[in-house]
């Protein structure tokens, strides 16, 4: 696993060497930040449900302004701090050890302009990551799902889907807000 573009091109990172984690490929990334393309650039990033961390230093590598990474498994927590250092990354990152969304909605952080969420395949509570992260998007915000094509979601009412590329058995999906009319 490495980092595609950027600033860490190259960089290689450590994948985690446990079952119960599947980082994003290589090539699902590089689908991933072709389509955000410049909106990475100076962003307030989430990467929920982070892993190895691997999307979340993809985007700084890419000009993320701060990346929050958000992970419950206190041995990926680790991960995602060992391969911040090998890509002397520590300083616009945020690491937090809990469950999406309640972390979140304890430290109530300032909205994200991008979020990028990739649960585990299977997870019964995809639905409640889903609107969780969406009370904390930015109203220009958008957030990208990665999710198994078996994995049907939910897709809360201040949502619209704009996007999917289905690769294998995953699905990128991107989700705009909605756009609220005035009504006076």
């Amino acid at each position: 696993m490495r980092v595609i573009a950027g600033q860490f091109k190259r960089r290689t990172l450590l994948s985690p060497s446990w079952k119960g984690i599947r980082p994003t490929s290589d090539r699902l990334r590089e689908s991933l930040f072709a389509v955000v393309g410049e909106r990475v650039t100076r962003a307030r990033v989430l990467d929920g449900c982070a892993g190895s961390g691997a999307l979340g230093i993809e985007a700084l590598s890419r000009g993320a302004a701060e990346v929050v990474f958000v992970e419950r498994d206190p041995r990926a927590i680790t991960l995602i701090r060992r391969n911040l250092a090998l890509c002397d990354a520590e300083l616009p990152a945020v690491v937090i050890r809990g469950r999406l969304p309640q972390v979140l909605d304890r430290r109530r952080p300032a909205p994200f302009d991008l979020v990028l969420l990739d649960p585990p395949y299977g997870a019964s509570d995809i639905d409640e990551i889903l609107a969780g992260a969406t009370s904390h998007l930015a109203p220009s915000g958008a957030i990208i799902l990665e999710r198994s094509r078996r994995t049907p979601v939910t897709v809360p009412q201040t949502l619209v889907s704009t996007r999917q590329v289905r690769t294998g058995s995953s699905v990128l999906e991107w989700f705009e807000r909605v756009a609220v009319e005035d009504e006076n």
